[in-house]
């Protein structure tokens, strides 16, 4: 790789210790990628769950934070996926204490590292959205999409060691989407499916990733002629990544590259993939399991906006939740403090919900929450939450926010 002065500096240590092997660590991936050079970031995000770090992890960062400040400050703005756990509500949902150790020991370390503790998958409706043609190291599949999809920024999916060098040199391997040419449609996909609720687009960003199934397949995607908004297209980018490992989709007359198919793609696509309603009625019937007891409904993967939030709190009023089931609902920290001074969380809970903070559902310890609880039968909104959570012990169904709401006062899903 090509090398320029200050990035030889780091290599030669001039920078200190920790700078030099994040350096290495970047020259590694970069050189596995055949990257030519290395392009400045402006953001770098990283997912520090302790479920994912483990001791090992957490004794690398904490080994990081040990090094003289100069050389251990990040360069760039570097912010935080979700964490494992709420202090406020871990013992509730049958986390331990030793969990919560390992989160305090995590947070002290990237707080030393001069991390931004943002603890959030929604950094782009959350923090500072990125920009078009801004290079960035985001470190969580929904975050990296949504940023190269909508914002038209430019991003791979980035490890957690790579994401934190990233946050520490300033830099990235140039490479996959940071180029021009990786970011060209190769899929076409057709949509002539009736798009009503948020559900709808992860089910449809669950069909278009599992057709493409490659990180290096880019969809354009046409027949859509209405905005889902911000929450809809994070439904959308988040399905796709967690079904197919998509990394960049184009929604034609909508997303920032693709004012028409021409924008993004050459003339050698091939044949459109036709989506209807009877796709996306296949896909929640897979996930169906109608006149079953449900022992957790879960808004979560990604975290909720402050939209969503309201939307939950207007649909639980004056109601409330079956005894034998438990619904939470996951957000980043900022907007748990607006839900909190609007009396959101209080709406919610006196419903009998919980709203969480800082975390996503699946980062925290999941399964252990499972065995702690009982909880078997798992019922959600979120096609990526469906297709990620049974490899945690669950039997996921998917369904519309509505569907959802009656199942967690029912305590039992709908026909």
């Amino acid at each position: 790789m090509i090398l320029d002065d200050t990035a030889e500096a780091m290599r030669a240590g001039a920078f200190g210790e920790a700078r030099r092997r994040a350096i290495e660590h970047q020259i590694a991936v970069g050189s596995f990628f055949d990257a030519v050079d290395f392009v400045p970031v402006a953001q770098a995000h990283v997912m520090g769950d302790t479920e994912s770090l483990g001791e090992a992890g957490i004794a690398h960062l904490e080994w990081l934070a040990a090094q003289p400040e100069a050389e251990r400050r990040t360069r760039i703005p570097t912010i935080t996926d979700p964490r494992g756990l709420d202090f406020a509500a871990y013992r509730r949902l049958g986390q331990t204490e030793t969990m919560a150790a390992l989160e305090r020991r995590a947070s002290e370390a990237l707080e030393a590292l001069g991390v931004l503790m943002t603890n959030t998958c929604i950094n782009y409706q959350t923090v500072m959205p990125p920009t078009r043609g801004e290079h960035l190291a985001m470190g969580d599949t929904g975050v990296a999409i949504y940023c190269n999809s909508v914002l038209g920024a430019r991003t791979n999916f980035e490890g957690g060691p790579s994401a934190l060098a990233a946050g520490l040199t300033g830099l990235t391997p140039r490479y996959g989407y940071h180029l021009d040419r990786y970011r060209r449609a190769t899929r076409r996909f057709v949509v002539e499916a009736s798009l009503r609720d948020l559900a709808d687009w992860g089910a449809l960003g669950a069909l278009i990733g599992r057709s493409c199934n490659s990180y290096w397949e880019v969809p354009v995607i046409e027949g859509i002629h209405q905005s889902p908004g911000s929450d809809g297209l994070k439904q959308l980018g988040a399905a796709m990544a967690s079904f197919g490992s998509t990394a960049l989709f184009h929604l034609v007359g909508l997303t920032a590259e693709a004012g028409t198919v021409t924008d993004v793609a050459d003339g050698t696509l091939p044949e459109p993939t036709l989506i209807c309603d009877a796709d996306l009625d296949g896909l929640f019937r897979r996930y169906g399991a109608p006149g079953e007891k449900v022992d957790v409904v879960v808004f979560s993967a990604p975290q909720l906006s402050l939209i969503e939030l309201d939307d939950l709190a207007r649909r639980l009023d004056g109601r409330r939740v079956h005894p034998e089931t438990t619904l939470l609902a996951a957000t980043s920290p900022e907007n748990k403090r607006a839900a909190d001074r609007m009396g959101l969380t209080g709406r919610i809970e006196a419903a009998g919900g919980l709203v969480l903070e800082g975390v996503c559902f699946y980062q925290s310890y999941a399964r252990e929450m499972a065995q702690a609880l009982g909880w078997q039968r798992l019922m959600t909104p979120s096609a990526k939450l469906v297709n990620i959570i049974g490899g945690y012990g669950y039997e996921p169904t998917l369904g519309t926010v509505e569907q959802c709401i009656e199942a967690a006062v029912a305590g039992r899903i709908g026909a």
